[in-house]
């Protein structure tokens, strides 16, 4: 009987001072850093859940989400998207080997990060147990400190790694079957969009993009159709303007409030209820178009409702909304990435301009005052554009697609002359005839440098009519 007590007491340490362990070892060791595609994730598991089988745990960017995969077994891979980039690495695989290989070495990384995170987590939990199974030991004095931290530290090893071979063995599986982390949590259902439109062959150059683009705000042209006006899309846009310098039919599709995936790649729905197609696809339709110009970002960083912000508050850089903007930032380099992925194998490869914001504030932001802006605020507010634009041009650069960079200095807001519209103007911040000219004319000046030129653009027939806004 004695024996019998000896080894349960024994027994029941070791179980107690192992669940122990184990638990402390998956709430404390560290997400394992993995990237892959230009994208850094973490890999991490979650605590033991009281179902056999569900999904894992995903933190896009702070928002926490289950994930579309199924993992059989308690514990559950634990995933958080860190940080997004374009890289010249990334680019390079995309081209040379291609999306298969990029999509290969993310779900390669995946599971092997959630490989890394048992080891590491193993070890942490031996070192939780050592603690507890030496008092013990010190107490009862027998057996000696080092057989019963051997055996203690074998039970917990033994428990960790074999539950896991258990209960988790087919995770590393379900992780290489992820290709890209949007599989991990699926697409927004998104609304079926108007049909994309016969080929027009006859349009030279083509612009997409958000509200700058379609010069909103301005006045409409004598014939709007329903889209013009839900997108505000204007003749005074500076499609218009590079239309009327070069002689060419230019296709303007851009649109209000288009993001990459909600306007761009994806459709957009109007103000008026109605769905616009993707602007991307319905580009393709131009067929001999050698110019795509690409106005895009502002919408996707919510910039107007950030500057609204800025303007209520005391200060624009409190720690919450510098998160928010980082937050959003990344989200848009990531989408901005499989743009530029998608524009670089258009059929016929055309020449892509890529457009940055010009700077809306000057010198004196006087006439603001009354808003709520202070020089303080407007060095925030320039800061954040400014990352923007280094975003969109290093996107660019590497892609070897040509950037513009619009220049409003001398007419930004509260000068004379401004190139923006303002506070009390239809659409504030943004260009209005002037300023849509002046990035017209930047456009121009970038043009030379591009491959392959558009100056062989082919010359409109003369029974063509020149329409800046055929979308």
């Amino acid at each position: 009987m004695r024996r019998i007590r000896t080894v349960s007491f024994y027994v029941l340490t070791f179980l107690i001072i192992t669940a122990g362990a184990i638990w402390l070892a998956l709430r404390i060791t560290p997400l394992q850093t993995v990237s892959a595609a230009g994208q850094t994730a973490q890999v991490g598991a979650t605590l033991p859940n009281a179902s056999v089988q569900g999904p894992g745990e995903l933190d896009l960017f702070g928002q926490v989400m289950a994930t579309k995969p199924q993992f059989t077994g308690p514990i559950r891979p634990r995933l958080a998207l860190d940080h997004i980039t374009i890289d010249p690495q990334v680019v390079q695989m995309l081209r040379s080997d291609g999306p298969q290989k990029v999509e290969l070495t993310l779900s390669q990384q995946l599971a092997s990060g959630w490989e890394r995170y048992f080891l590491w987590e193993t070890l942490i939990a031996a070192g939780f147990a050592a603690v507890p199974l030496i008092a013990v030991a010190a107490v009862r004095k027998r057996p000696k400190i080092w057989k019963m931290l051997a055996g203690g530290l074998a039970v917990v090893c033994a428990v960790n790694v074999g539950g896991i071979l258990l209960t988790a063995s087919g995770t590393p599986k379900v992780l290489r079957s992820v290709k890209t982390l949007d599989d991990l949590v699926g697409a927004d259902p998104l609304v079926e969009p108007a049909p994309v439109g016969k080929p027009q062959p006859g349009v030279q150059a083509v612009v997409i993009g958000d509200s700058t683009a379609a010069g909103y705000g301005l006045p409409w042209g004598p014939h709007p159709s329903d889209e013009d006006k839900a997108c505000g899309r204007s003749p005074d846009a500076y499609a218009s303007d590079l239309a009327t310098a070069n002689n060419w039919n230019v296709l303007n599709l851009s649109c209000g409030s288009a993001t990459i995936l909600n306007g761009l790649l994806g459709p957009e729905v109007l103000s008026n209820g109605q769905v616009a197609a993707p602007q991307l696809p319905r580009a393709e339709a131009a067929t001999h178009a050698r110019l795509i110009i690409v106005s895009v970002g502002a919408d996707d960083l919510s910039w107007s409702v950030m500057t609204r912000l800025c303007a209520a508050t005391a200060v624009c850089n409190d720690k919450v909304s510098s998160a928010y903007f980082n937050q959003l930032l990344d989200n848009f380099t990531r989408n901005y990435y499989d743009l530029l992925s998608d524009l670089d194998r258009l059929p016929g490869h055309p020449a892509v301009l890529i457009n940055q914001y010009y700077v809306p504030f000057g010198s004196s932001i006087r006439c603001l005052h009354g808003f709520g802006i202070t020089p303080a605020k407007e060095k925030v507010l320039l800061s954040r554009l400014g990352q923007l634009n280094k975003a969109l041009a290093q996107g660019a650069g590497l892609f070897g697609f040509g950037v513009a960079a619009p220049q409003f200095a001398g007419h930004e807001l509260c000068t004379p002359d401004p190139y923006v519209q303002g506070p009390d103007d239809p659409a504030p911040l943004h260009p209005n005839a002037a300023g849509e000219l002046a990035i017209a004319l930047a456009d121009e000046q970038a043009m030379p440098s591009l491959s392959p030129a558009p100056v062989v653009l082919p010359t409109p027939s003369p029974t063509t009519t020149v329409s800046p806004a055929l979308g």
